[in-house]
C-alpha cells in the first residue's frame, strides 16, 4: 500500500515556476505546445497578480512543489469555472495529492460563488489516467467531440456540479 502524502496547498510563488515546468514535462502526458500553455498561465498569475482570470494553487511536500491546479471563471457564464490544469509529480501518483488539489479547487470555486467545474481532456490512451481520475472524483462526461484535437483524438468534456443543477 502506498502511504498518503502529507502535503500543504498554498498559493503560487515565483520560485515554483521551474519546479512546475519540470513537473508538467515529467508527466509525459503533455505535448510541447500544451506545456507552453501551462507556462503561459503560470506566468499570467505571477506577472499580473491582480488579474482575475486564473487561480493557481500548489501542493508542496517538504517545501518542494509536487502538484498544482489552475482554474478560472469561464467568460460569459454565471458560476462556471474551467479547471485548466491539474498535475501531480508522476512518482507521487496514488498518494492523494491530486484528490487534495481537486478538493481544494472545489472549495475555491464555492468560495467564489461557483456552481460548476468543467475540465477538458483528450480521448487518447495516454490520458486514460486523467479520465479515470475525473471519474473517481465525481466528474461526469458532459460531451465528447469526435476528432477534435486531430483525427482519432476526441475532446472529452467532464463536469462536476457543486450545487444541484436545473434540468435542461
Amino acid at each position: 500500500m502506498i502511504a498518503a502524502c502529507t502535503s500543504a496547498i498554498r498559493s503560487l510563488r515565483r520560485e515554483d515556476r521551474s519546479h512546475l515546468k519540470q513537473l508538467v514535462e515529467d508527466t509525459g502526458v503533455f505535448s510541447p505546445p500544451e506545456i507552453d500553455i501551462a507556462l503561459e498561465l503560470i506566468d499570467a498569475v505571477l506577472d499580473k497578480p491582480a488579474q482575475k482570470d486564473y487561480c493557481i494553487a500548489v501542493s508542496e511536500d517538504n517545501g518542494t512543489p509536487v502538484g498544482y491546479y489552475c482554474l478560472g471563471p469561464t467568460p460569459g457564464t454565471e458560476g462556471t469555472f474551467d479547471l485548466y490544469w491539474i498535475a501531480v509529480s508522476p512518482g507521487l501518483h496514488g498518494r492523494g495529492i491530486g484528490a487534495a488539489l481537486d478538493a481544494h479547487a472545489e472549495e475555491t470555486v464555492r468560495a467564489l460563488g461557483g456552481r460548476l467545474i468543467v475540465a477538458e481532456t483528450s480521448s487518447t490512451p495516454r490520458y486514460d489516467g486523467t479520465r479515470a481520475f475525473y471519474h473517481h472524483r465525481g466528474y461526469a462526461v458532459l460531451s465528447r467531440i469526435r476528432d477534435y484535437y486531430r483525427p482519432g483524438d476526441d475532446l472529452v468534456v467532464y463536469g462536476k456540479y457543486l450545487v444541484p443543477h436545473h434540468g435542461g
